[in-house]
């Protein structure tokens, strides 16, 4: 009788006798058919599927938008809409334009930035339940997904800057050589989108009910960010609150990203800085980029086994 077989039949009779299958496994070196694999070789795992990660993601890019009448037009029509009716209600009707100079390529940038980490974080909590055919049927890293996403929205992105840059020169600023740290804080944004995307990821797959209130989740954060005013102005001019205040909301990354890049692309926007941000803005952008990515793949990881169960 070949080893196999052998397995099998002393499987049987253990299971008959009361002695722990685990322990039959262990003796006979049989493994959990999908078993987590070691951190570092789930890494390697990953990147040998670049090429499935990225053609996913274009694909998807492709056919979001191929039964719309404008196409991939509304990659950039939707934030541009949305900035639009913000102006509206925000700039003008409620005053928010006040003491900001170049207050539409300050929304627009607001917008732009955020919308990048809103749709990536949306996106990576439906990553798994949306592709639960895909996963009982295939074997593979299951962190592929929500990077396709991450990436889908970063080629959507790429479009967006195009335009938004466009826009910003339209409004009277002009490229300087501060520009050139425009891919820096995108690069750190993304970053932390893909460890925001895969710590949704997970828990998106373990609470069904996520998705419903991911929305009211996403609009408060999107009112915190300082998309529509200025955080400095608002909260230390304006509201007369004390300088920690401002300080503990320029810790939400998206905020501190949106600043970062403000201060880039909008020479007014704080002259006495010129175009360098706070310390702790920047330094905030490094930390959570660094520490969402890590612990994003960590906490995917762990839960590697359970993805497509029940």
């Amino acid at each position: 009788m070949s080893q196999p077989e052998s397995a099998v039949a002393d499987a049987q009779a253990g299971g008959r006798s009361g002695e722990p299958l685990a322990k039959l496994a262990k003796r006979y070196g049989l493994r959990r058919a999908i078993a987590r694999p070691r951190f570092p070789v789930y890494v390697r795992q990953l990147w040998e599927r670049r090429h499935f990660i990225l053609t996913y993601a274009t694909s998807r890019n492709v056919s979001k938008y191929s039964n719309s009448t404008l196409g991939q037009l509304w990659q950039v029509l939707t934030p541009l809409l949305n900035a639009a009716i913000y102006f509206l209600m925000f700039g003008l009707i409620l005053g928010g334009s006040k003491n900001i100079e170049n207050y539409p390529a300050f929304l627009l940038t607001g917008m732009f930035i955020f919308t990048y980490t809103q749709r990536t974080v949306t996106a990576g909590a439906k990553s798994i339940t949306g592709n639960l055919s895909m996963i009982r049927a295939l074997h593979f890293p299951r962190a592929s997904l929500p990077l396709a996403y991450t990436i889908q929205e970063l080629q959507q992105l790429a479009i967006s800057m195009s335009v938004l840059l466009v826009l910003v020169v339209a409004t009277g600023e002009f490229p300087t050589w501060f520009w050139l740290m425009i891919p820096v804080v995108l690069l750190l944004q993304t970053m932390f989108n893909i460890g925001a995307g895969l710590v949704m990821a997970r828990l998106g797959a373990s609470m069904r009910d996520l998705n419903q209130l991911l929305p009211f989740i996403t609009r408060t954060w999107l009112y915190a960010s300082g998309v529509f005013f200025s955080i400095q102005a608002k909260v230390v001019g304006s509201a007369g609150l004390p300088q920690w205040v401002a300080d503990v909301m320029y810790l939400n990354p998206v905020a501190s990203y949106i600043e970062w890049m403000r201060e880039i692309l909008i020479k007014s926007h704080n002259p006495e800085l010129g175009h360098l941000p706070p310390t702790m803005v920047w330094m905030s952008c490094v930390f959570w980029a660094v520490f969402a990515l890590g612990f994003g793949f960590w906490y995917f990881w762990r839960a590697e086994e359970r993805y497509g169960r029940g």
